[in-house]
């Protein structure tokens, strides 16, 4: 009838669908590969492993970039922002809008067909190990929420990530096109900054503070119910915390590493081409007074500083 609201659970059908939603994600892979980022790339004549991190980081751009503005969408408008305790009252969340239930399909689908494209794009064997470690994190993060029944927390996390992700790679696409801009990586630092203190603020909100006040209910996970008969024991629950905070920590160490690393490597460039700078003067040879034409020296009286030879009558 109308205004009935419709909710939907996971299941085993969710596999042809994910299924069906990978051959839709490599043909738009495909395509903005070919009608831009190729287009882009003869113009540039990037060297091949420049070519590979600027297609790597365009395909990034574009979902990444989709992604924050579909998941902007989904939590303005089911009110997870504007009432955050929506986060884990009635936990746990087993019925999902429709809205919710396609975007983390989609999320799925989309990183279960960055496997094949690592093939297709004919991936370096150095970048492997990298890019495996990235798709299987995030496919563990989205499955995680999607299958635990933490999708309210999942989403708000993924839109803080997707955020920073995006912000990088464009810094990236712009220093390839111009190597002395690296302006949007100071921006992307911050960026990465405010939404780690957010992603933890949000870690301690939630399992620090929500979910221990849901009512206690046993192990069922035919209902959904994983978590909330732990989140009332102190130990669990600090131990999560402790666990989330030193990883937090961990990313932040990389993240302060390699930007200590960046700023170490613009002062010895600015400090050679100062040094540079600075002997240039020094080499010029000092010269016979005059002024030069055409690269030929000529007195101040416009004849030649050169003494004439007297020819032999």
């Amino acid at each position: 009838a109308d205004g009935d609201l419709v909710l939907y659970r996971y299941g085993l059908k969710d596999l042809v669908t994910i299924l069906f939603y990978i051959l839709i994600a490599i043909i738009l892979h495909a395509v903005v590969q070919e009608y831009v980022l190729d287009k882009i790339n003869r113009r540039l004549h990037l060297s091949k492993v420049k070519h590979s991190k600027f297609n790597e980081s365009g395909q990034l751009v574009a979902f990444h970039l989709t992604s924050v503005i579909w998941c902007l969408y989904v939590v303005v408008t089911e009110g997870y922002i504007s009432n955050p305790r929506s986060l884990w009252e009635n936990y746990p969340h087993v019925y999902l809008p429709f809205q919710v239930k396609f975007f983390y399909l989609c999320q799925l689908a989309y990183w279960l067909h960055a496997l094949p494209e690592l093939y297709f794009q004919k991936v370096r064997k150095e970048e492997l190990p990298r890019q495996l470690r990235c798709i299987a994190l995030y496919l563990a993060h989205v499955a995680g929420a999607y299958l635990l029944d933490l999708t309210r927390l999942g989403l708000i996390l993924l839109l803080l990530q997707y955020l920073a992700e995006f912000f990088f790679h464009m810094a990236r696409l712009v220093y390839f096109t111009d190597e002395n801009n690296e302006k949007l990586f100071n921006v992307w630092a911050v960026v990465f900054v405010v939404t780690r203190l957010f992603t933890l603020t949000l870690y301690i909100l939630v399992i620090g503070f929500g979910l221990p006040q849901v009512e206690t209910q046993p192990l069922d996970p035919e209902r959904g119910n994983f978590f909330s008969f732990l989140f009332n024991n102190i130990f669990f629950r600090m131990s999560v915390l402790l666990l989330v905070c030193l990883f937090q920590a961990s990313v932040m160490w990389r993240f302060i590493h390699l930007q200590l690393r960046r700023w170490r490597e613009r002062w010895t460039e600015q400090s050679s081409r100062k040094r540079a700078g600075a002997r240039q003067p020094a080499k010029l040879l000092k010269r016979d007074s005059g002024y030069h034409e055409n690269g030929v020296v000529k007195a101040e009286n416009g004849t030649s500083p050169r003494t004439k030879k007297l020819k032999s009558p």
